[in-house]
């Protein structure tokens, strides 16, 4: 009988039927994948067989699941989301992210490290799908594809998880909608020392590839929260957080402010900032000096600038400890 390869921890599929008895001239050989020998229209091959077990049709249904993933709603819907690059995979492995499966072009993948990478996944029982160079062309985001990719399992935090650990600070996010944006952010939020974020309203996916190759890793370090104005007014309420907004029209220079932990940081979106009513929780107001004409920074330009004083203002208390 005809037997589906299952990765039974995770649910995640390779989707490729292993036929097990004897076939019919022209079906699949022994061992071999029937996603590999699909037939388009007319009965035409799409692509030719299995070439020692690559899967190398591009409308394998394991290929068009992956594929899907490069979109918010197969990701949303599958709760997982595509990664690619030896580094990146590495530090998903590193942070012990939930990894589904790897994706492996073999004729691509030829540094040492990365291979050692591969077979430790696979000696942990991670599935790994070996696919040819146009398959995971067709897959992958980058101008020079390195011949691995992942899929890993998305990790969402709650407000009710919050609390303080001795962290720099967390950052709230209003309508952030740049991908690249936001994973910047992550990756400068990693590299303070911060907790994570928290994503207030209608924004981006953090989980989108723009937004995971911005964060060089980070996606695996930083927790992320998904709130709406009620929830966090009423987390805040609760809490003895200090909130902290930023606004060009604030009175108080950032630098002249004293964080004290345990710390929210605000950053409003990129068209807007922070609304009245955003503005009217907060605990302070800060704003960047600038002289000139632009009368605003890159959204993930301006959290690091404030991310940074907090940071050094935290370094300089620890000093004179």
């Amino acid at each position: 009988m005809p037997s589906a390869r299952r990765n039974a921890a995770s649910g995640w599929s390779t989707i490729c039927v292993v036929l097990a008895i004897r076939q019919p001239p022209g079906s699949p050989r022994r061992g071999e994948s029937r996603c590999l020998r699909s037939r388009g229209r007319g009965g035409r091959q799409v692509n030719g067989p299995a070439v020692n077990g690559l899967v190398s049709n591009l409308h394998c249904a394991a290929v068009k699941k992956i594929r899907s993933l490069h979109h918010r709603k197969g990701r949303e819907e599958s709760g997982l989301f595509f990664v690619e690059g030896i580094h990146i995979v590495a530090e998903a492995v590193q942070a012990g992210a939930a990894i589904m499966q790897l994706v492996v072009a073999p004729s691509l993948l030829t540094s040492r490290f990365a291979l050692e990478v591969v077979e430790s996944r696979r000696r942990a029982g991670v599935a790994c799908l070996e696919v040819s160079e146009e398959v995971f062309k067709s897959l992958s985001t980058k101008e020079h594809p390195q011949g691995l990719a992942a899929v890993v399992r998305q990790q969402w935090s709650t407000l009710a998880d919050v609390c303080y650990r001795r962290e720099l600070c967390w950052v709230a996010l209003s309508g952030v909608q740049d991908p690249g944006n936001l994973g910047a952010i992550l990756r400068t939020c990693d590299a303070v020392g911060a907790a994570g974020v928290i994503l207030v309203g209608h924004t981006t996916d953090p989980y989108d590839p723009e937004a995971v190759r911005a964060s060089m890793g980070a996606i695996f370090s930083q927790r992320v929260i998904r709130a709406d104005l009620p929830q966090l007014a009423a987390w805040k309420a609760a809490r003895r957080f200090q909130l902290v907004g930023t606004s060009g029209a604030a009175s108080t220079d950032y630098r002249s402010l004293v964080y004290r932990p345990p710390l929210l940081l605000w950053m409003g979106s990129e068209q807007h900032g922070l609304s009245a009513e955003e503005m009217a929780l907060c605990d302070a107001m800060v704003r960047i000096p600038m002289v000139g004409r632009g009368d605003s920074l890159n959204l993930a330009v301006a959290t690091g600038v404030v991310l940074y004083e907090v940071f050094n203002q935290r370094r300089a208390t620890e000093a004179a400890a």
